[in-house]
């Protein structure tokens, strides 16, 4: 049975509540995606910024903050500081950018004294629930990594795994995706998708299902694995996670998907001690709900196997 946003938004019934800490909060569409995820009883907020700005916003908004709590922390380098250090401390279980520039955003989270550094390469995860796919779609790298290493695939498939499974798909299937779907050494994208492959089966990738080099209809039409002929494949228009040679080839697919056709999503980053919600200006206020509600349940998976 195909799972949906919705199913991920209900399972949120079954954990504790969460908290945010928003670095930069005076914006206007964070704090209605903040007010939103509060209501939906998904994470109350821990607002760092300027507090004029934000009780300004807020009474635009006829938002009532007294059931939030307002650090007033004017410059907002600082504010990026005071907010990641909730997290950091443990204090708060997310961590989510308002108006600030993504460069002094993620040096915050990359500080070696507060941040929320793990040893482990970052990476970015969209999670796509799509009219027409029968299951939801985890797409990586689009946003952080451009020039991916074979190790940085490596790593990149370790942490989307990670959010797979905080999102209840237990042995995800990976799908390196390339243009073709045999290897051709003078295409490297289709050589280092069949060392994935090698990885996984020798155990060096675990807890999924490698299968590269795939074509992109191959790796989620069924249909078109049969016309090919490629139903002998561990994958067979059924990948869960796609993963991308390039940021521009996920990114030109990724902005594709949210003008062009009917979709969910949500976002985050991936590789760091607690979630990291670091959406876009141009994306929705339900796009960042949605993010929030990913972070929610990312956080409760991170806190179990840290347990």
């Amino acid at each position: 049975m195909k799972k949906t946003f919705d199913d991920l938004f209900e399972s949120l019934s079954q954990i504790s509540r969460k908290k945010v800490s928003v670095a930069v909060a005076q914006d206007t569409e964070v704090l209605l995606a903040v007010k939103a995820a509060k209501e939906r009883n998904i994470a109350d907020a821990i607002l760092v910024g300027d507090a004029d700005k934000i009780k300004e916003i807020a009474d635009e908004l006829n938002m009532d903050l007294s059931g939030y709590e307002v650090v007033d922390v004017k410059d907002p380098i600082e504010a990026t500081r005071v907010a990641v250090k909730y997290v950091h401390d443990g204090e708060a279980d997310m961590y989510m950018k308002g108006l600030i520039d993504t460069k002094d955003f993620l040096k915050s989270v990359l500080d070696k004294e507060i941040g929320l550094r793990t040893g482990k390469p970052l990476s970015h995860v969209c999670v796509f629930d799509m009219e027409g796919v029968d299951q939801l779609l985890f797409l990586t790298d689009v946003a952080f990594i451009p020039y991916p290493t074979l190790e940085d695939k490596a790593n990149i498939i370790r942490n989307t795994v990670e959010i797979c499974n905080a999102c209840g798909i237990e042995n995800p299937k990976v799908a390196p995706l390339a243009t073709v779907e045999v290897v051709n050494p003078k295409m490297p994208v289709t050589v280092e998708a069949a060392e994935l492959t090698k990885m996984n089966e020798e155990g060096q990738i675990s807890g999924c299902i490698v299968d590269g080099p795939l074509s992109l209809d191959l790796a989620i039409c069924p249909e078109a694995a049969m016309h090919k002929g490629a139903t002998d494949r561990k994958i067979v228009g059924d990948a869960d996670i796609l993963l991308f040679p390039d940021i521009h080839a996920g990114n030109i697919l990724y902005k594709g998907l949210v003008h062009f056709a009917k979709v969910t999503n949500g976002n985050l980053i991936t590789g760091t001690a607690a979630p990291v919600i670091l959406t876009s200006r141009s994306d929705s206020f339900e796009v960042k709900v949605n993010s929030l509600a990913l972070g929610a349940l990312v956080a409760d998976s991170l806190k179990k196997n840290a347990k």
